[in-house]
């Protein structure tokens, strides 16, 4: 005897092909991404127990592949809607600026946003790790500041920090001794800075330090590019910024810098 009403079919998953057609290989997401897409929990379960899903970290799956890269992360968390940018020493370095400064170890990718990254980006288990940086540099990004290079076969697009917004980031990060050399040397590979976007950054720029700086160090390596800046335009603030603790102190940018980078034209500050 059929009991009507009671009898249900049993709901098949879907075929493996409609999650190879949504997930690209090397993307990382969470449930929320695939329930967006219409993967519930049950399914997303059964995709885990078949392999066709695997965890790189506690709420983070991907498609079985190739070893996780830094530039998959990265690009997974545009995709996942968080407003970050490869910037700074990473950006540079990444750019070819950096030759000489090779990184070793376990490679540290230097991000910049404004909010805080999914906790499974630090549980990753992978050769290089991530550091967010929140500058606030600005109160409006400039559009131009940003650039992006495509990565693997499916072309993905990373943002980058341009050149010029990449030192402008990291000299508001400057602390200590060993970061101006870090810094001194970055610069000598700045030999094709563009004017007229450094003076959209400056100008928009509320980070006094990060600008004083920018420009010592600009002056200091006197590049072509640097005489057509029109320094004058730029709000430089007022008062002493001490940057070097017991350093030597620069009368034109008003700021303390270390003793063995002294050309002469500064004076000591104590």
């Amino acid at each position: 005897m059929q009991l009507y009403g009671l009898w249900k079919p049993v709901k098949q998953p879907p075929a493996r092909d409609s999650l190879q057609d949504l997930l690209p290989d090397g993307l990382v997401v969470d449930r929320a991404w695939l329930a967006d897409r219409g993967f519930e929990r049950p399914l997303v379960d059964y995709y885990l127990r078949s392999g066709a899903l695997v965890p790189v970290a506690r709420g983070a799956y991907r498609r079985p592949g190739p070893p996780l890269k830094w530039e998959h992360v990265v690009y997974s968390l545009q995709e996942l809607g968080y407003a970050v940018h490869v910037g700074g020493r990473s950006s540079l370095e990444f750019q070819g600026f950096a030759h000489y400064l090779s990184m070793q170890g376990v490679a540290l990718v230097h991000l910049y946003g404004t909010e805080k990254l999914p906790g499974w980006v630090g549980k990753l288990e992978a050769p290089y790790r991530f550091t967010l940086h929140k500058p606030r540099l600005f109160d409006e990004p400039v559009p131009e500041s940003l650039t992006t290079k495509p990565f693997g076969h499916w072309d993905w697009s990373l943002r980058y920090a341009t050149p010029e917004l990449a030192l402008l980031e990291m000299t508001a990060e400057v602390k200590q001794s060993s970061d101006f050399e870090v810094l001194d040397k970055l610069f000598e590979s700045a030999t094709s800075l563009r004017p007229q976007l450094l003076m959209k950054l400056l100008k928009a720029c509320h980070h006094v330090k990060a600008k004083r700086l920018f420009l010592w160090f600009a002056e200091r390596h006197r590049f072509a590019w640097f005489d057509r800046l029109d320094v004058k335009a730029v709000n430089l603030g007022s008062g002493k910024r001490v940057i070097q603790k017991g350093g030597a102190f620069d009368n034109k940018y008003q700021i303390t810098i270390p003793r063995a980078m002294v050309d002469g034209s500064s004076q000591s500050f104590l």
